[in-house]
Order: C-alpha cells, then sequence, then structure tokens
C-alpha cells in the first residue's frame, strides 16, 4: 500500500482541518502516516483518523534554528517511510513538508493553502513569510488553494504559476459532514439544559462566534458592535466558543475586560463539539480578517444559520450576501453593526435566509464527495 503522510504543525489541524479523511483514504487503499508537533489533541487524533501519529519540533513562530531541526527530522523520517506522496497543511508545515519531502526524492508532494498570516502581517516579517510561501510552492507537485478568491491572491503575488495552482470542488480543505451537523442529531433536552445553564432566555437573539478569540478574527469590533447593539436591543445575547490566544493575537485589555465582565456576553472557552452551541443561537457573527475556506460559517449554515462574514476569501465564497447571510468589509465596526442590527429588526428578510442556509451547505459542500475529489487527485499524481 501506497505510504500517504498528511503533515500539519500542530494536532489539532489533524483533527479539525481534515476530520474523517484518512480513514477513508485507507479504504481506498493508501496507508496513512501523521506528523505533527506534541499537542494536547495527539492522542485523540490517532483515535479519531485510525492512524499513526510522528511528532516533530515545529513551532507556530519564526523560529530558524528549531526550524532547521524539525526539517532535518522530516527528511529523516520521509526516507525511513519512502511516502509516494506528502500533503501538507498549514504555513509551518508546509514549509517542512514540502522542503523535507522533495530532499528526500518524495515524487509527490502536495500543499493545501487554508489562509495566508501574511496577508495580516507587513515589513520584514512579510518579506520573510513571502518568501517562506514561495519556497513552499516551489517544492510542491501541486498547490490546493482551498477557496478561488486565496487562487487569485497567490497567483496575484506571483508565488507560483497556473499549472501549479488548483481548486479542488467549490473550495474547503475538507468539505462538511452534513447528516453529523444536522439538529436531527442533537437532543431539545440537552439543548434546553445549556440554555438554562447559560442564561439565555425564549426571547433572546443570540449571536455566535467560533473560532480563537484573536484580533485577526475581528473579536474587538464584534464585541464593540455588541456593544453599541445591545443599547437598544436588550434582548441580544453574544456567545463566544473558542480559546484566547493573548500571546500570539492579543485583543485590548479593555475588549477582554467587556467580555469577562458584561452579562449579556457569553464566553465558554474551547469546545470540542460546537453544534449544541450553533443550535442554542440565531445567527453566526464571524468578522475575520482573513481566513483561507473556514468550516464555521458552513457549520452554521448546516444548523439552519444566517451568517454574517467578511468581504475576504472564502467567507464570501459560502456566504451569498441575502440569499444565506450578509457580507461586510473586514475591520469596520459601523458596517457590522448595520448587519447585526439587520437581522434582529428585519424579520422577514432573516427568516428568508435562514430558510435557505442549510441547503446552500448542502448543495455545494457535502464532505463525501470533496474526498472523492480528492482522491481521484492522488490517483492522478501517482498514474
Amino acid at each position: 500500500m501506497p505510504v500517504l503522510i498528511r503533515i500539519t504543525t500542530v494536532p489539532l489541524s489533524l483533527q479539525k482541518l481534515i476530520s474523517g479523511q484518512l480513514p477513508y483514504m485507507r479504504s481506498k487503499g493508501f496507508e496513512p502516516v501523521m506528523v505533527s508537533a506534541p499537542g494536547p489533541e495527539a492522542k485523540a487524533v490517532v483515535e479519531e483518523q485510525k492512524s499513526p501519529l510522528i511528532e516533530i519540533g515545529m513551532t507556530r513562530k519564526i523560529t530558524p534554528v528549531q526550524d532547521l531541526k524539525a526539517l532535518w527530522q522530516f527528511y529523516k523520517l520521509c526516507k525511513k517511510h519512502k511516502p509516494a506522496i506528502v500533503h501538507s497543511h498549514t504555513p509551518k508545515a508546509g514549509i517542512i513538508g514540502m522542503l523535507g519531502a522533495k530532499l528526500a526524492g518524495v515524487p509527490v508532494r502536495l500543499h493545501t493553502v487554508a489562509g495566508l498570516p501574511l496577508m495580516e502581517t507587513e515589513g520584514k516579517t512579510r518579506q520573510v513569510l513571502e518568501v517562506v510561501e514561495k519556497l513552499t510552492y516551489a517544492c510542491a507537485t501541486k498547490v490546493y488553494p482551498n477557496s478561488t478568491v486565496l487562487k487569485a491572491f497567490i497567483l496575484q503575488s506571483n508565488f507560483c504559476g497556473p499549472d501549479k495552482v488548483k481548486v479542488i470542488g467549490n473550495g474547503s480543505s475538507n468539505g462538511i459532514n452534513t447528516a453529523f451537523f444536522s439538529r436531527e442529531q442533537l437532543d431539545e433536552a440537552k439543548l434546553q439544559e445549556l440554555r438554562t445553564r447559560l442564561g439565555i432566555d425564549p426571547g433572546d437573539f443570540v449571536f455566535v462566534f467560533i473560532g480563537r478569540l484573536v484580533k485577526d478574527k475581528g473579536i474587538q469590533e464584534l464585541v464593540q458592535a455588541f456593544v453599541k447593539l445591545q443599547h437598544s436591543h436588550p434582548q441580544a445575547k453574544l456567545l463566544l466558543v473558542g480559546p484566547f490566544e493573548q500571546d500570539l493575537d492579543p485583543i485590548t485589555e479593555e475588549v477582554l475586560q467587556e467580555i469577562e465582565q458584561n452579562p449579556a456576553i457569553f464566553s465558554v472557552g474551547f469546545q470540542h463539539d460546537v453544534r449544541p452551541y450553533l443550535a442554542i443561537s440565531q445567527a453566526l457573527a464571524f468578522p475575520s480578517y482573513r481566513e483561507g475556506f473556514p468550516n464555521v460559517p458552513m457549520q452554521a449554515g448546516c444548523l439552519g444559520l444566517p451568517s454574517i462574514v467578511t468581504n475576504i476569501n472564502g467567507c464570501n465564497e459560502i456566504i451569498r450576501h441575502g440569499e444565506n447571510g450578509l457580507i461586510v468589509p473586514p475591520k469596520s465596526l459601523e458596517e457590522l453593526y448595520a448587519a447585526m442590527l439587520t437581522f434582529i429588526t428585519d424579520k422577514e428578510s432573516f427568516a428568508r435566509m435562514q430558510s435557505q442556509a442549510r441547503q446552500l451547505i448542502v448543495d455545494r459542500y457535502e464532505q463525501t464527495h470533496f474526498w472523492e475529489l480528492l482522491l481521484q487527485e492522488y490517483q492522478d499524481h501517482l498514474k
């Protein structure tokens, strides 16, 4: 069986970005092996993906000495396992995986681009990240941006030529399991328990955000827009599902205090199963500055939630303005506030978007269809 190495910087990405893919690929004749840095999700991801995990010393920051050590570790790993394909995700794993695999003579080297941190950086840091990105693509056999807008950005930036770049299907890194993300899978009694525990009343209108609580995700604008909305609509609530990362991309102390002290804002931390939190909410607010092809608006849509997203790649492909949500400019507090206000006050348009939310996702992003297309890519490269 041909060995397939999937490498991400941290095990959480193996768990969240490609959930279910590896058992599927094993059933189709591949021998999957996962590679990442150590992390608390390591044991769970081995069980979920039914594949071994090999840990190497990668970091999520620019750390040249550690990066060279990780490159050497991955090179040796490729020499030992002799994979037919190395497929990388996330920026650090991309450069380690693609360069290490090329040096080791791996014939097929694939890299999925699911968002570019360099979009929100400038100066020397941006220059370094651009060089790393170009080197990653130069070492790859094929590059898969997970949205058409991201593909256009890569080509405009001259990171590589058009022959090397391809979007699989309608975009995404994994599609979505529409049967799993369904209200039929959830127990209404448990949902009511969750509402009661959080203090959500029957007449409340809950905006939910799912993701890391960091500046790049638009958390500052979201909290500020919500506070403004609260004054005229006390039934509004804000539910934040995700961890803070104050060491990597901090939000201001003022916004942090607002989250902690405002009784209408519920911050519940990271949750392995986000479905109950979506199910007790009315709408998704996702004002991120940059994404690849985010899972959260697809998950929300599957559970019947219209979304407010920013006009960035991925988000502006999943959401069709006025059909299953609203699209606002990134970093615009006023436009975000106006969209949230529309959701609460224009009941007719909200109901229309709500009624279309699930079907628009099911029609375009069903997971098993995406897996079939990815398998075809693997098979084509091995011919």
